[in-house]
């Protein structure tokens, strides 16, 4: 088959989407297929070649609220001229999808869309995007969910669409097949007995590292205990960092939520995602003996070795859809502690490996979580040393049996296929 994906970002930038299309793409080019990516240029990407996935990039920014800018022509141009067998766009509201809406009807290959959740479906400024989004999900052949209930799936099953299929998101068998470096602890300065959580995700201000840290402090911990409290993440992703990135964010923005939330937002990207982690953790490091905080952005291999360690991965996160960390944590073996964030619950259940904390979803769609409850459902589940042994267990078994990426792909694959004999019918 000769696949095309198009996505917004691609490797080496970071994130779920980058891991998801990377994975798929890498492992289909492994079967023999050849595969293209369509996605954003970046300054850092050093070859249009990545491990046999073919790249072609783009200077395109936007989406059709915000407004689309740069190589839109060029983008469609390729996908029409494209000698494709079938295509696969990972995610709504951003501009490899919706730069195609207007020539949806031109491509002559099989479509398919994974819409990612819908993250700004109840934004009012996304109002009119959604009231027109049936008659765009009606011109694809298939559209891929990664959850059974949440708000994009949903969606769809409101507006009567049936062309339909549920692929979960997995964890890679490679990564978790390496042995676990008993140094790991000690090199950091970890004490060996520390009780040791961790969490993993960009800090754009929505991952919950905040939350989270502030949940340690109040963390009651006995004096015969100590607590280590791992925050992994990069602090922005490169193409953000750009001129171009930065000014059509700040133009989505005060199309979405006016000058003055704008500024604060694009200042606090620039300069503080992290800063009041910072803060915090350096006041516990310096007034407590029992609890240490680490800020980290690990490479993938230390990340790796950071999942096996832990005791516990906690994940406090405002906005997500199927979140690859969790079915990480349950590859490692490692137990999970996550808010109602996406499909976390359907995650914990179908891995058995974690547990959801309370915690609300507002009006536009944002969980948050009270971060005293937070800390309670910490200090609870460290005592429950059976309990987290058990999780761990039953998370890495039903991972390996479910879970992995090289059986997701293969359920791909076959979507990519049936499409394709039914297009030449």
């Amino acid at each position: 088959m000769r696949i095309l994906f198009c996505c917004q970002f691609y490797a080496p930038s970071v994130g779920g989407v980058q891991e998801v299309v990377r994975q798929l793409a890498e492992r289909l080019t492994g079967l023999g297929h050849q595969v293209t990516v369509a996605t954003s240029r970046m300054e850092s990407r050093r070859s249009t070649k990545l491990n046999g996935v073919v790249i072609k990039e783009f200077l395109v920014a936007g989406n059709l609220v915000s407004g689309l800018t740069g190589e839109v022509r060029q983008y469609r141009d390729f996908v029409l001229a494209g000698n494709f067998d079938v295509m696969l766009v990972y995610a709504a509201q951003q501009w490899s999808f919706d730069a195609l809406w207007d020539v949806l009807d031109q491509i002559p290959f099989p479509k398919v869309l994974v819409p990612c959740g819908f993250s700004n479906l109840f934004q009012p400024s996304y109002a009119g995007y959604f009231k027109s989004m049936p008659d765009v999900l009606k011109k694809f052949d298939h559209l891929i969910f990664n959850a059974t209930n949440y708000r994009d799936i949903n969606f769809v099953r409101g507006h009567g669409l049936e062309n339909i299929s549920v692929i979960p998101n997995g964890a890679s068998e490679e990564m978790f097949s390496v042995p676990v470096d008993e140094s790991f602890r000690s090199g950091l300065g970890i004490p060996e007995d520390s009780f040791v959580f961790l969490t993993v995700g960009s800090f754009t201000g929505l991952k919950g590292h905040l939350e989270l840290i502030k949940a340690f402090v109040l963390l009651q911990l006995p004096e015969s205990i100590h607590s280590t409290l791992i925050l992994n993440g990069n602090e922005v992703q490169l193409i953000d960092s750009s001129l171009t990135g930065v000014a059509g964010k700040l133009m989505s923005l005060l199309r979405t939520n006016g000058p003055s939330y704008a500024a604060k937002a694009v200042f606090r990207r620039l300069f503080g995602r992290s800063n009041s982690c910072r803060m915090i953790a350096e006041s516990i490091n310096r007034n407590n003996i029992n609890k240490r905080v680490l800020i980290a952005d690990f490479p993938r291999q230390e990340l790796t070795q950071a999942f096996l360690a832990a005791d516990l991965f906690v994940f406090a996160s405002n906005i997500e859809y199927s979140p690859l960390v969790l079915f990480e944590a349950a590859a490692a073996g490692t137990p999970f502690l996550s808010v109602d964030v996406g499909n976390s619950a359907e995650i914990a259940a179908w891995t058995g490996g974690g547990v959801i904390c309370p915690s609300a979803v507002g009006d536009r769609g944002y969980t948050s979580v009270n971060e005293q409850t937070l800390a309670n459902a910490m200090s609870s589940l460290m005592q429950q040393k059976d309990r987290l042994k058990n999780l761990g267990l039953t998370g890495k078994l039903n991972w390996s049996e479910r879970f992995t990426w090289g059986k997701i792909t293969a359920q791909y694959e076959q979507v990519f296929t049936r499409l394709i004999v039914k297009h030449k019918m």
